[in-house]
C-alpha cells in the first residue's frame, strides 16, 4: 500500500490550465496517481497508509525560488522556515556572480569578505569544499529544501584574474573557460553574473560571450544581474539580449526590474524589447519579486573604481580623505555605476542590517535620518558605517515603482524569485514573504494574475528553464515536491516592520514526498538535496 493519499484537493497543477478536484497518491518520493473527481464519479477511491483531507485547499507543485541567496543559510540553518514555510521546495543559488565555489583558499577568504552582507562571514560554517561538485555534495548531506547552483562568474574571474579592472589574458580566459566547464560537468545548471559588482563587472562582453558559449554547450543558461537597473537600464537589457544571441546561450534576466525615477512607467518598453527578441527566436526568461524596494549591501553603492582590488583596498580608500571625497562626488553628483548611474539619494537608503552588533542604532533608519540625528552630512555617516562595519552593512533601497512591478509579473516568460537576503536585523520581507505575497496580494486581492497563471509562473515555468523533466507539475511519475495552501487566507506574514514573520494559509509542504511543513509547523525532516543539471 502507498504511503500517502491527499484527498479531495483542488489541484492547480502548474500547467496554467483550470483547476480540478482529485485524490493524489504519493509513494517513494513521487506522485504515483492522480485520480480526478473520484468521489463524484463513484470510482474506487485510492487508499494509502496515511490519508490527508485537503478539502478547501489547493494542491500545487512546490514553488521554485529562481533567485535565492541561501548559499550558507541552507547549511547553517536546518530549519530554514524562511523558505520552507512559503511553500518553496527548490532554490536557485550562486546568484549575482558571487558565491563560494569554485574557489581556492585565497579566493574563498576574499569572497567571504565581499559578500558578508548577503550571507554572513560564515564563522559557523566548515568550508571543506573548493569545487562546485564538492559544494553540491555538501548540500546532499541533507538540507531543508532542494537547491540548484549557478557558477558565479565574478568568483571565477577572481580565481583567474583577481580584482583588477582589465581584460583577461588569453591564458586567463582559457582558465575561466575550464572552470566553467568543470562546474557544469559537476552539476551546475548555468552561470550567473553580477555586472554592477566587482570583480565580475570588469568583464567585457567578449569575455562573457566566451564563457556563455561554454555554458550553452552543456545545456545551461546565463543569469545576469546586468549593468544597470537605473540610468541606462534598457541599454543594459539590450546588451544582455545581444550577448545571448551572439553566444547561443539561453538567457534568464535576474530580478528584472525598472527602478529609480528615470524609469517610472517604463516597464512596457522593456517588455516590448523582450517580445521582439522572443519573436526573433531568442530563449529568454526572467524573475521578479513582488515588492518595490530593492536590497543589497551599502558597499555595492560605491563606484567600481573604488572597489578595485577587493575589500581591503576599499577600506584603504575610505580612510584616505582625498580619495573618500572623490568617492562622495562620484556617488552624489555624477551617479556611480554602483548606484546604477543615478546620483544617490540618501533618504532612500535604509540600513537593514549590520555585522557589528554595536552599530545596531543605524538599523531601520535611512542614512539621511542617521545623519540628521548626528548633525552631519549623509556621506560622513555612510563612510563611517562602511568603515566601522567593515563593509558588512545591508540596505533596503526604496527606488521601485508599483506599476512596473505589476506589468512585468504578467509577462509570459516571468518567474518568481525572492532575491532574499536572510542576514540583518531588518531584512527585506521578500526573503520570508515573496511566494505567499504573490498568491495573497496579486492573485486574491488585486487580480493581477489568475491563480492558475500565477502557480505556473512559480512552478512549471521555472522547471522548464532549469530543464528538470520530472518537477514543476502535478503529474504521475513526477517528484512529490508539493504545497497545500488555502486560497482564501494565504498571505505573507512578513512586513517591513516584521520582516521575519512567517506566512499564513500554507499548512503543508512536502519535499520528495516528506512533510517539511505539517499542520503549519516545521518538522525535523531534511529531505532537500542538490538538484544537478540534466545532461543534454
Amino acid at each position: 500500500m502507498e504511503e500517502l493519499v491527499i484527498r479531495d484537493a483542488d489541484v492547480v497543477d502548474g500547467s496554467g490550465e483550470p483547476s480540478y478536484r482529485a485524490d493524489v497518491v504519493v509513494d517513494g518520493g513521487r506522485i504515483v496517481s492522480v485520480v480526478k473527481e473520484a468521489a463524484a464519479a463513484g470510482c474506487q477511491r485510492p487508499e494509502a497508509r496515511r490519508e490527508l483531507d485537503a478539502e478547501g485547499l489547493v494542491l500545487s507543485p512546490g514553488f521554485i525560488d529562481m533567485h535565492a541567496h541561501s548559499d550558507l543559510a541552507l547549511l547553517r540553518d536546518p530549519d530554514h522556515s524562511a523558505k520552507a514555510a512559503q511553500g518553496v521546495t527548490l532554490e536557485v543559488i550562486g546568484q549575482d556572480g558571487l558565491s563560494y565555489a569554485p574557489v581556492d583558499d585565497r579566493t574563498l577568504a576574499e569572497v567571504r569578505r565581499a559578500i558578508t552582507g548577503w550571507n554572513g562571514y560564515g564563522d559557523d560554517i566548515d568550508f571543506t569544499w573548493r569545487s562546485v561538485g564538492e559544494y553540491l555534495d555538501r548540500l546532499d548531506q541533507g538540507i531543508a529544501v532542494n537547491a540548484a547552483y549557478l557558477i558565479p562568474q565574478g568568483t571565477v574571474r577572481m580565481l583567474a584574474v583577481g580584482w583588477e579592472d582589465r581584460e583577461a589574458t588569453p591564458a586567463e580566459l582559457d582558465r575561466m573557460r575550464r572552470l566553467v566547464a568543470e562546474g557544469m560537468e559537476q552539476g551546475a545548471v548555468g552561470m550567473s553574473s553580477g555586472l554592477t559588482y566587482t570583480p565580475g563587472m570588469y568583464a567585457k562582453d567578449a569575455e562573457l560571450t566566451e564563457l556563455c558559449r561554454v555554458v550553452a554547450s552543456y545545456g545551461g543558461y546565463y543569469c545576469p544581474h546586468h549593468r544597470s537597473y537605473g540610468a541606462g537600464a534598457l541599454e543594459a537589457y539590450e546588451e544582455m539580449v545581444a550577448l545571448a544571441r551572439e553566444s547561443g546561450c539561453p538567457l534568464h534576466l535576474a530580478h528584472a526590474t525598472m527602478n529609480f525615477g528615470v524609469n517610472k512607467g517604463r516597464a512596457p518598453e522593456l517588455l516590448s524589447l523582450l517580445d521582439a527578441a522572443l519573436a526573433a527566436g531568442a530563449d529568454i526568461s526572467l524573475d521578479t519579486y513582488p515588492y518595490t524596494p530593492g536590497s543589497t549591501t551599502l558597499a555595492a553603492m560605491l563606484p567600481s573604481w573604488a572597489s578595485e582590488g577587493g575589500p581591503e583596498k576599499i577600506l584603504e580608500r575610505l580612510h584616505d580623505g582625498a580619495v573618500a571625497e572623490r568617492i562622495r562626488h562620484g556617488m552624489e553628483v555624477l551617479g556611480s555605476d554602483g548606484c546604477h548611474g543615478v546620483p544617490i539619494e540618501w533618504d532612500t537608503i535604509e540600513i537593514s542590517g549590520v555585522s557589528d552588533p554595536g552599530l545596531a542604532s543605524y538599523v531601520g533608519r535611512t542614512v539621511q535620518e542617521s545623519a540628521d540625528l548626528r548633525r552631519e552630512d549623509p556621506w560622513t555617516t555612510a563612510r563611517r558605517l562602511l568603515v566601522e562595519d567593515r563593509l558588512g552593512s545591508t540596505i533596503l533601497q526604496h527606488v521601485g515603482h508599483e506599476e512596473n512591478v505589476r506589468a512585468i509579473m504578467q509577462h509570459r516568460v516571468h518567474t518568481g524569485g525572492s532575491d532574499g537576503i536572510l542576514q540583518g536585523t531588518k531584512p527585506h520581507p521578500r526573503a520570508y514573504g515573496t511566494f505567499p505575497h504573490y498568491l495573497g496580494r496579486y492573485v486574491r486581492e488585486l487580480g493581477v494574475l489568475s491563480l492558475e497563471e500565477c502557480v505556473a509562473h512559480l512552478t512549471a515555468r521555472p522547471t522548464a528553464r532549469l530543464r528538470l523533466p520530472d518537477r514543476g507539475l502535478v503529474r504521475e511519475g513526477y517528484r512529490a515536491d508539493l504545497v497545500l495552501f488555502d486560497p482564501a487566507t494565504v498571505a505573507a506574514g512578513a512586513t517591513f516592520e516584521r520582516p521575519r514573520a512567517l506566512p499564513t494559509g500554507i499548512p503543508h509542504v512536502l519535499v520528495d514526498g516528506r512533510f517539511v511543513i505539517e499542520d503549519g509547523r516545521r518538522t525535523d525532516v531534511l529531505a532537500g538535496r542538490a538538484v544537478r543539471r540534466t545532461a543534454v
